[in-house]
């Protein structure tokens, strides 16, 4: 008996919003270019093997620091926790290296890479050397052995949903239209009253006919 080929029933489709299921948390990846420090917020990191201890980082090549990570080799991960102000998000995320000193009349101390390192709001922080790097076309992705990582505190870190949850400011609320709506043709008529003698300008219906917003 020969078995039909399983053929599906719809077609494929492809929702970016499922990759809002996986797992991620937020990080900030201090580097330095010779002259500055700096430092951006990123969320594709996951340890890769064990022993040894590899971790893996993927940067957007637009973002200032993909280019001095390639020249330098070495960067820090500092792991966020729940207690990240939105602020340090605007600082590390919503601007650039290129043109923003974003560490600018602060003094964290160093790591011994010599690497800024975030001991306020981090639980931990990893030291990495780049070992290996894959042009993923949008991103680069680096593959890094740890040179040094420290347990900084015991809060909980921070999920990118937590932030969006929590910590990301939500869109004001447009206020709410006060009026009465036509029953008939749907017809708004915006005003905290409607005359009694008032005529729906689509269906020609009268007051009676309209039921507050």
């Amino acid at each position: 008996m020969i078995m039909q080929e399983h053929i599906p029933t719809y077609a494929p489709q492809n929702d970016p919003t499922a990759a809002f299921r996986i797992g991620y948390g937020l990080y900030i990846v201090t580097s330095f270019d010779g002259a500055r420090d700096n430092g951006l917020i990123v969320n594709a990191i996951m340890q890769v093997t064990n022993t040894p201890s590899r971790i893996a980082v993927a940067i957007n090549k637009q973002n200032y620091s993909h280019d001095v990570i390639r020249t330098s080799g070495i960067m820090n991960v500092n792991c966020l926790t729940v207690n990240t102000p939105f602020s340090l998000f605007q600082r590390f995320g919503f601007a650039s290296g290129r043109d923003t000193d974003k560490f600018y009349r602060t003094e964290p101390p160093h790591s011994a890479n010599g690497l800024i390192y975030l001991p306020r709001y981090s639980n931990a922080f990893f030291s990495l050397k780049v070992e290996q790097y894959l042009d993923l076309g949008t991103h680069g992705l680096f593959i890094c052995a740890v040179t040094e990582s420290q347990v900084l505190s015991n809060d909980e870190s921070m999920t990118y949903a937590y932030y969006h949850a929590n910590v990301k400011p939500k869109p004001e609320k447009k206020p709410e239209k006060k009026g009465y709506v036509c029953k008939i043709c749907g017809y708004i008529h915006e005003g905290d009253t409607l005359p009694t003698d008032f005529v729906c300008p689509i269906c020609k219906h009268g007051a009676d006919d309209f039921e507050k917003l």
